[in-house]
């Protein structure tokens, strides 16, 4: 069996996306389960089924143009990470690389640190009506431009 074989059991999208809301609204109108938890280097956007990784990853980043997406997916004690930009899989990045700098809160969600719920700030794509999400979205925009 190779390493990236058998299911993910954490799906976390690492974007440059500011806030937790404007991410979950994106998930909602995607129909995207996830938990969405803010951090210093972007929203973090922990997948409710992590089998979903790649659609998701593909979404969000296809939806975000050109700016970075990277799903990070563990499997058993295995941590991968892939770079999606466009909707389009990139290259694997080495995840420790990619962990290195990141913030705690990123590793203690995929090693099961931390359960998301107990996360400050996070904002759920479940249960967000389509008005809801349309609204943030555009509240973002404005924000952006200012």
């Amino acid at each position: 069996m190779s390493l990236d074989e058998g299911p993910a059991t954490v799906a976390v999208l690492v974007t440059q996306v500011a806030g937790a809301a404007p991410l979950a609204a994106l998930c909602s109108i995607e129909k995207i389960a996830v938990d969405v938890v803010p951090s210093p280097v972007g929203a973090l956007a922990v997948l409710r089924d992590p089998a979903e990784g790649a659609g998701a990853a593909a979404a969000v980043s296809r939806r975000l143009g050109g700016n970075l997406v990277v799903l990070l997916e563990r499997r058993e004690e295995r941590i991968s990470a892939v770079r999606w930009t466009g909707g389009v899989r990139g290259e694997e990045l080495p995840a420790g690389l990619v962990l290195s700098d990141a913030p705690a809160v990123l590793e203690d969600l995929l090693l099961g640190g931390v359960e998301v719920a107990g996360v400050d700030g996070v904002v759920s794509s479940v249960g967000m009506s389509r008005w809801t999400a349309m609204r943030l979205l555009a509240s973002s925009a404005r924000a952006t431009r200012r």
